[in-house]
C-alpha cells in the first residue's frame, strides 16, 4: 500500500511539472509570437505619396537639413551633408559619420543606409530611391515645428517629436515675454548674414533664430525687412543702405571667413543698434539651421544676449 502511495505522488508530481513545463513552453511561444508580430516597417505619407520605411532605422542618411532633428530624436546617422559636417555645435555627435552629397551614390551605396532623408531638390532621388527608401521635403512647406513632428512620424518616434515641440513653445513664450518686458513690446529686431561678398537680412522663417524672434516671441521686424525679405525669407543688400533695414537691436550672424570689412566702415559704425551696443555676434555655422539643437542653442543665447542671463 505504501509503495502504492509513493507512485501516486510520483505520477502526480511528473504530472504537475510536465504541466508546468508545457504552460512555460506556450508563454514562451506566446512572447516569441507576439515580438515577432511587431512590424518592421511602416508606411509614411510623405508629400509624394506613402513610403514604406523601417520600423525602427539604425543607418539614416541625410542629405539636407535635417541631420539636427534626426539627432535629437536619438536615431543613428551614417551620412550628413556638409553643412551639417561642418556645424561646430554637431561635432561631437557626428563623430565617425560620414559626409556625403546626393551626387557621390558609390559612397551612399557603401554606406548602406536603411532610410535617405532631404530636400525636395536634392539630385539623384530615383537613383537613391532603389538603395534605400528616400524621403524629400520642400522646405516652407510646412512650419519648422511642424516639420520636426513630421521628421518624428517619419523616424516612428512621434510622440517624442510633439513633446519636444510642446516643452519648446512653452519656455519660447517665456523667454519673449520677458525679453519683451526687459526691451519694450514696440522695440524691433533685424537678422542679418555676411556670406562670401555678399549681405542679407531675413524674414521670418530662413533660420538665423528668425523664427524664435519673430513667431514665437512676437518680436517686431523693421517695415523695410517686412517689404524686402518677408515673402522669399531673405534679401540680398548692400552695406551702405544696411541702417534702412536695422531695427533697435541687430543679430548678426557672422561667417569668419566672409568680406566683413563692413564693419570697420563709418556707416555700420554709426548704426544706432551699433553705437548703443545692441549688436548681438554669432557664429554663421552654429546658427544657420531650425533644428531642436539649433534652436535650444538659438533659446540660450537670445536668453544671454537681451536678459543677461
Amino acid at each position: 500500500m505504501k509503495k502504492l502511495s509513493l507512485l501516486l505522488i510520483s505520477l502526480l508530481v511528473m504530472f504537475v511539472l510536465a504541466a508546468c513545463g508545457s504552460n512555460k513552453e506556450e508563454g514562451t511561444s506566446s512572447s516569441k509570437k507576439e515580438k515577432s508580430s511587431e512590424p518592421t516597417t511602416i508606411t509614411y505619407e510623405s508629400e509624394n505619396g506613402p513610403v514604406e520605411v523601417p520600423a525602427d532605422p539604425q543607418r539614416v542618411l541625410v542629405l539636407s537639413s535635417f541631420a539636427g532633428n534626426v539627432m535629437a530624436l536619438d536615431v543613428p546617422l551614417v551620412g550628413v551633408d556638409s553643412w551639417s559636417k561642418m556645424n561646430p555645435r554637431f561635432e561631437e555627435k557626428l563623430e565617425g559619420v560620414e559626409e556625403v552629397t546626393d551626387e557621390n551614390l558609390e559612397k551612399i551605396i557603401e554606406l548602406d543606409p536603411d532610410l535617405i532623408v532631404g530636400l525636395s531638390n536634392i539630385k539623384n532621388v530615383d537613383k537613391l530611391k532603389e538603395i534605400a527608401p528616400t524621403v524629400t521635403f520642400t522646405y516652407g512647406a510646412v512650419d519648422y515645428l511642424t516639420q520636426h513632428v513630421e521628421i518624428g512620424k517619419l523616424l516612428n518616434k512621434e510622440k517624442e517629436a510633439q513633446t519636444w515641440v510642446d516643452d519648446f513653445e512653452t519656455r519660447t513664450k517665456q523667454v519673449g515675454d520677458d525679453i519683451k518686458a526687459e526691451i519694450g513690446e514696440d522695440a524691433t529686431v533685424t537678422v542679418i548674414e555676411s556670406f562670401d561678398k555678399q549681405l542679407y537680412v531675413f524674414g521670418d522663417n530662413w533660420g538665423r533664430g528668425t523664427e524664435i524672434l519673430y513667431q514665437e516671441m512676437g518680436l517686431g521686424m523693421p517695415e523695410k525687412v517686412k517689404e524686402m525679405a518677408l515673402k522669399d525669407g531673405y534679401y540680398a543688400l548692400s552695406a551702405e543702405v544696411l541702417p534702412e533695414y536695422t531695427g533697435d537691436y541687430l543679430i548678426f550672424s557672422k561667417h569668419k571667413d566672409a568680406d566683413n570689412s563692413f564693419e570697420e566702415t563709418e556707416t555700420f559704425k554709426n548704426i544706432p543698434a551699433v553705437k548703443n551696443d545692441q549688436l548681438f555676434t554669432v557664429d554663421a555655422m552654429e546658427f544657420y539651421f531650425n533644428d531642436p539643437l539649433t534652436l535650444d542653442y538659438q533659446l540660450e543665447f537670445f536668453k544671454e544676449s537681451f536678459l543677461g542671463n
